[in-house]
């Protein structure tokens, strides 16, 4: 499994505007081929805002990005305002996962 996180510096003031672009997307990745699920975390502290999105394989993530369900879904631009500065996109595969017992 592949975890995708993109790093988002939301300006202050426009941290709902950012999390109502969420709720209201278009929702195309959704049934891509390798799509497992999406995140979207609020940080407790700080202005960096993560996107997760969780994938098969790292092939199935790239694949996504060459799409053109990709670019419809990211043809939405917000304003250079809403941010910060500039995101930073980071890919992992996860090497161990755990959950919490049952029981």
């Amino acid at each position: 499994m592949v975890v995708v996180m993109n790093r988002i510096p939301v300006a202050e003031g426009h941290e709902e505007d950012f999390m109502e672009r969420f709720r209201t997307r278009a929702g195309l990745v959704d049934s891509e081929p390798g799509f497992v699920r999406n995140m979207v975390l609020r940080p407790l502290k700080g202005d960096y805002h993560v996107v997760m999105t969780f994938w098969e394989s790292a092939e199935a993530f790239h694949a996504w990005t060459r799409s053109e369900a990709f670019h419809k879904a990211h043809s939405r631009v917000a304003p250079a305002e809403m941010f910060r500065g500039h995101n930073e996109l980071e890919i992992y595969e996860v090497g161990l996962s755990t959950e919490a017992a049952k029981g």
